[in-house]
């Protein structure tokens, strides 16, 4: 009896059940809304990978090609939204869309969950496991010390390691999608866990601590032959200045600084902020005249 071949469904469902276990990310479109006439139908999917590669169609001309334009930036928020699109392909804001014919086309990634590296198992530590698996990250907590780096402190952790900071650091498994967050006890505990991963392709690395002792500790890893641009990306003093004192509050600037890192905010408050366009890093967007 012949083999039968997996529907496109079954395909796209392999795909994204993969990319959750940490495969190569994906992205899902999703016809929730077209014109009567519209060439693709609601239910309609098409799955984009982080290459460029498609599986499925939407019409198969236009409309395939604005999720296509739209995906590069999409992977960058790493989360789910919706566009608006007419019959023809032009991107449409959703009151431009309100009064004429256009396709409704839900944009959802999946990717494992990114990673909160915590080296540090102390209160601003701890706040930081609370807060960060909240936010939806897979939270691993780093400490030296067992009555700090334990599960019945960390509940919430899906990885807790005790151990010398150097040597678990040194065969940990870093990638694009990892968030490094130094908060030990002292500077040397610091620059020890830095010097392992500076150089990592951490999305994210930053370091707790005032200007002239996280300067100190930057200058003695360049001296020592770390790369300056490697150094340069590390977010010290870390955090965004909301006047935070508390070892929770400490770790809401820091967890908003990540998520800035992340999804690409401004760090102002909404109410001065021009609606940005979603995606693009602070570092990439123009200011308005006069900014």
């Amino acid at each position: 009896m012949a083999r039968k071949e997996p529907t496109q469904a079954a395909q796209i469902a392999d795909e994204v059940l993969a990319a959750r276990e940490g495969g190569p990310p994906v992205l899902v479109a999703t016809v929730i809304s077209a014109p009567a006439a519209g060439a693709a139908p609601i239910g309609a999917k098409m799955l984009v990978r982080a290459d460029g590669s498609r599986l499925g169609r939407l019409d198969g001309g236009p409309l395939d090609g604005a999720v296509l334009a739209e995906a590069p930036d999409a992977f960058r928020r790493h989360g789910v939204e919706t566009v608006y699109v007419a019959p023809g392909g032009a991107r449409l804001r959703r009151l431009e869309a309100a009064g004429r014919d256009s396709y409704q086309v839900m944009l959802e990634v999946h990717e494992r969950p990114a990673t909160l590296l915590v080296i540090g198992g102390g209160h601003v530590g701890k706040a930081l496991s609370v807060i960060g698996d909240l936010c939806g990250f897979s939270v691993a907590i780093v400490d030296d010390r067992p009555e700090y780096a334990n599960r019945e402190r960390f509940p919430e952790a899906a990885d807790v390691v005790c151990g010398r900071f150097e040597e678990v650091l040194r065969d940990y498994p870093i990638d694009a999608g990892t968030y490094i967050v130094c908060v030990t006890r002292g500077h040397k505990h610091d620059e020890e866990s830095l010097r392992r991963v500076v150089g990592s392709p951490a999305a994210y690395v930053g370091m707790i601590g005032s200007k002239r002792r996280v300067g100190a500790v930057l200058q003695h890893l360049v001296e020592d032959g770390a790369d300056p641009q490697a150094v340069a990306r590390v977010h010290t003093p870390i955090g965004l200045d909301i006047g935070a004192e508390t070892p929770e509050e400490i770790a809401v600037a820091i967890m908003a600084e990540i998520i800035q890192a992340r999804r690409g905010g401004s760090g102002r408050p909404l109410r001065e902020s021009r609606k940005p366009r979603p995606g693009i890093a602070p570092a990439e967007r123009l200011p308005e005249p006069g900014e």
